[in-house]
């Protein structure tokens, strides 16, 4: 095998992905109160959930060190390539980008990229699926950076939220916004900016309506790009995620759809029964 795909803990791998050797995973470190949580396989959804409930403090994340993507990075391949979490929302990116820079020093001959994903979760996945689909046909390190790129640019991602209190507490969501949500049952619907930010792009009142405006979306925008792939990651609500791809297959029933459950800091941001879905 001549490549490898490193993702940061934000982007799940499916099963498929899991089995296929090409691909791993740079953990993130996560913090609640004065617990550390390695964001590796390792990662208990469950507990981290309850955790995060029992406590009013704010989470935190850590980004991986150079040093550790240098240790992925040094794998005995040619064409090495990472994948990380909006560099808007998270150091990741920068450590990842350093780290390509300091290897370069001491392996000049390995070719190693960083993918801004300028997403996170299902977003990451999808393009680290076209990594491989890249290399899968043959295509050279120059080709498949190019065409990587270009494709980054093109994918969308969706959030539907339940749980509001991660955003409360980062201060993404100020208190009178929170009651007004609790008190109307309002559902915001959040979208990824071609920058890499996090943005309100359209709300419903209740979770039921707000996940068939985003079936609608979803359709819509797939239709319209004659997308070929859907990545649907899910917090700790696989029904949810199951009924949402069978709502999608029914009006585009030729197209591919991936569930994945959320790690450790995509469940930290979606918050228990979030869902993310990211299309090409």
């Amino acid at each position: 095998m001549s490549y490898k795909i490193f993702l940061d803990s934000c982007g799940e791998l499916t099963d498929e992905m899991k089995k296929c050797g090409v691909y791993d995973n740079v953990p993130l470190t996560l913090q609640v109160g004065d617990v550390h949580i390695i964001d590796d396989e390792t990662f208990d959804q469950a507990k981290f959930l309850d955790l995060v409930a029992s406590t009013t403090e704010c989470p935190k994340s850590a980004c991986p060190s150079p040093e550790q993507y240098m240790k992925k990075y040094d794998c005995g391949v040619h064409n090495v390539y990472a994948v990380t979490l909006s560099s808007q929302l998270s150091g990741s990116y920068n450590s990842a980008n350093l780290a390509a820079k300091l290897f370069a020093e001491t392996s000049p001959y390995i070719n190693v990229h960083v993918f801004d994903s300028k997403s996170a979760s299902a977003g990451e996945t999808l393009i680290a699926m076209k990594i491989n689909e890249c290399e899968e046909k043959g295509m050279s390190f120059e080709e498949t950076v190019d065409t990587v790129e270009k494709y980054r640019a093109s994918l969308n991602i969706l959030f539907v939220l339940e749980d509001l209190s991660f955003l409360e507490r980062n201060g993404r969501l100020t208190g009178l916004k929170k009651i007004a949500a609790n008190l109307l049952n309002i559902v915001p619907i959040m979208a990824g900016s071609p920058e890499g930010t996090i943005y309100q792009f359209g709300q419903a009142r209740g979770f039921k309506k707000a996940m068939v405006k985003l079936v609608d979306t979803v359709v819509e925008g797939c239709t319209e790009k004659h997308s070929q792939r859907i990545v649907i990651a899910h917090c700790n609500c696989l029904e949810r995620a199951e009924l949402l791809k069978e709502k999608i297959l029914e009006k585009i029933p030729d197209i591919k759809i991936f569930i994945n459950n959320t790690r450790g800091v995509a469940s930290l941001y979606a918050g228990n029964k979030g869902i993310i879905v990211s299309y090409d």
